[in-house]
C-alpha cells in the first residue's frame, strides 16, 4: 500500500450550542473531496479528539465514513492504541489508521519503533505513523524511520519534525520501497515534496485546498517552475492558519466565510485571536479565495 495525493485531517465542527455540527462537517468532507482532495482523515488531532465524547466520535466516525463511502475516497482515522485500531476492524471505507508515536514518555527511539510495530501487527488496518517530535518529545531519525518502513502493516509516514534536516534528506535519498513519505508540517510542505515526498496530510488545505491539491499535483510531476511558485504562496498561508494553537485559527476563518456555523474550540483551547485571524484573512485574500 502506497499513499500518495493530498489528505486532509478534518476539523470537528461545533453549532452555536457547543454541539458536534454533524451536517456542517459533512458539507465540508464533500467540498474537499470536490476540489481534488485525495482522501480524508477523522479524528486526527486537528479534530479535538480527546474533548470529543465517545458518542461524538462514533458520529463524527459515521459522518466522515458515509461521505467517504459514497465519493469512493480513502479514510485514514487516527487511532493510537490497540483497543482504537480494534474497533476500525468493521468499518470497511477506512484505509489507514494514523498513529502518534508515544508521546511524553520518550521511549526511546527502540522503544518507539517496537511499540509501534506491535500496533501495526495487531490492527485491522495499515498504520500511518504519525512522526511530530515537537509535540510527542520523541525524535525518529532516518534509520528507525526505515526500520518502521520494514515492520508488517506499517504503510508510511505522516512527516513533521518541524523542518528540514539531514536526516529528510538522507530518508527521501533513497526512500524505503512501498513506504509513503507524507509532509505533515504544513508550512515546510513545499520543499518536502521537492526532496520526493509521496504526498501531504495537511489541516491547512481546509482552505484553498485546489491549490494544495495542484502543490501537491505540481511536484510530483516535476513541473519545478509551477511548484515552487505555489509553495511560496501557500507557505505563507500555512504559517498564518498556524500562528495560534492548531485548529483555532482554521475554524474562526472558515467560520468567517460561512463554512461552519461557529468557530468554537474546546478547551484546554482558547478561540483564535482576532489579529491572528486578520492575518490570515489577508493571505486568504491574496491568493484569491
Amino acid at each position: 500500500m502506497t499513499l500518495t495525493g493530498l489528505h486532509v485531517p478534518l476539523i470537528t465542527p461545533f453549532d452555536g450550542d457547543g454541539a458536534v455540527a454533524l451536517d456542517a462537517l459533512a458539507s465540508l468532507a464533500r467540498d474537499l473531496l470536490d476540489a481534488g482532495v485525495t482522501g480524508l482523515v477523522a479524528l486526527g488531532t486537528t479534530a479535538e479528539p480527546e474533548s470529543l465524547t465517545e458518542d461524538e466520535r462514533r458520529a463524527v466516525l459515521d459522518t466522515v465514513g458515509r461521505v467517504c463511502r459514497e465519493r469512493r475516497a480513502p479514510l485514514t482515522v487516527g487511532a493510537h492504541t490497540a483497543a482504537a485500531l480494534r474497533g476500525l476492524a468493521d468499518r470497511t471505507e477506512v484505509t489507514a489508521a494514523l498513529t502518534l508515536v508515544p508521546p511524553f514518555v520518550r521511549p526511546g527511539e527502540a522503544g518507539a519503533v517496537a511499540h509501534l510495530a506491535g500496533l501495526a501487527a495487531a490492527s485491522p488496518v495499515p498504520l500511518i505513523v504519525y512522526d511530530i517530535a515537537p509535540r510527542t518529545g520523541q525524535y525518529l531519525g532516518a534509520g528507525s524511520l526505515r526500520r518502521l518502513a520494514a515492520a508488517p502493516g506499517i504503510a508510511g509516514v505522516k512527516y513533521a519534525p518541524g523542518g528540514i534536516n539531514a536526516d529528510t534528506v538522507a530518508l527521501l535519498a533513497e526512500p524505503p520501497a512501498g513506504f509513503a513519505v507524507l509532509g505533515g508540517d504544513d508550512p515546510f510542505v513545499s520543499p518536502l515534496l521537492a526532496l520526493g515526498a509521496h504526498g501531504a496530510i495537511l489541516a491547512t488545505a481546509h482552505l484553498v485546498p485546489d491549490q494544495f491539491v495542484g502543490l501537491v499535483a505540481a511536484w510530483r510531476a516535476g513541473d519545478v517552475a509551477a511548484a515552487r511558485a505555489a509553495g511560496h504562496r501557500l507557505a505563507g498561508l500555512s504559517a498564518a492558519l498556524l500562528a495560534e494553537p492548531n485548529p483555532t485559527v482554521i475554524k474562526a476563518v472558515l467560520h468567517a466565510r460561512g463554512r461552519i456555523p461557529s468557530p468554537a474550540v474546546r478547551p484546554p483551547l482558547l478561540p483564535a485571536s482576532a489579529a491572528a485571524v486578520a492575518v490570515a484573512t489577508r493571505r486568504l485574500d491574496a491568493l484569491g479565495a
